[in-house]
């Protein structure tokens, strides 16, 4: 077992701020805290079940924070997360081991896609998302789909929520990431109760992953309404490519 020393809960709740404040900007945070874990001696499903918790913890925060700052509706975030919920759970039941090879090419695949659609102007996307005729039929299936995927596998899914509600919604990014938080919050718990039942959690990683996660995320929050959807298209921008790249290399 990893040692549980100040040493490692520091590093552990730093990397733990950076992937937080990634999460709520765009995603991918995941990529970061997981590898740390598993390097620093855990289990991967441990790692996995610990980076869990405080992905929850994280999102509570984040809509905490959207809620202090008035940016809130959380009449639309609970339906879109109750659409979200019932694939969410199935992916829980199949949260066990895939194909890492597979995996990660298929992550950069959908972030190499979404960078893709960064390039069209925001305009121009909302309008044909408010418009196609497929949109109403589509909206549950895909919310389906986005829970099943963040129960399942969860890494990058922030990355996929905000995909889908940019072109089946019509949202801005401060919009999208409003509600993301949300449906992440509500998702991730079938995830949480699942890691905790069958006893994948390191409780001491994931306090250090959760202290971080809330710092970092109070940060995000701060700065996405401060600087607006441009900031915000910047960063997830550059969190896309940078894991694009990265999961190729692998």
């Amino acid at each position: 077992m990893p040692t549980a020393d100040p040493l490692s809960f520091i590093i552990i709740a730093i990397v733990g701020a950076v992937a937080g404040f990634l999460n709520v900007l765009a995603g991918g945070g995941s990529a970061l805290t997981i590898p740390l874990l598993i390097f620093l001696g855990y289990d991967a499903t441990v790692a996995n079940g610990s980076n869990r918790i405080a992905i929850q913890v994280e999102a509570l925060s984040a809509v905490a924070a959207f809620k202090k700052k008035s940016h809130a509706d959380f009449p639309l975030s609970l339906k879109l997360s109750l659409m979200t919920l019932p694939g969410g759970i199935l992916g829980a039941f199949y949260a066990v081991k895939i194909d890492d090879a597979l995996f990660t090419k298929i992550l950069g695949v959908v972030m190499l896609l979404i960078i893709f659609t960064l390039m069209f102007p925001k305009s121009e996307i909302i309008e044909h998302a408010r418009t196609h005729k497929w949109r109403s039929w589509l909206r549950w299936p895909v919310m389906f789909a986005v829970g099943f995927y963040g129960g399942f596998i969860q890494a990058g899914v922030g990355f996929v929520i905000m995909a889908t509600l940019l072109h089946l919604y019509g949202m801005n990014l401060i919009q999208t990431n409003m509600h993301k938080v949300f449906i992440v919050m509500i998702f991730t718990i079938p995830a949480v109760i699942l890691f905790i039942i069958t006893g994948n959690i390191d409780w001491f990683a994931a306090i250090a992953l959760s202290i971080g996660m809330m710092l970092g995320t109070w940060l995000a929050v701060k700065m996405s309404l401060e600087k607006g959807e441009t900031f915000v298209r910047l960063i997830l921008g550059i969190s896309l490519l940078i894991i694009a790249i990265k999961l190729f290399l692998l």
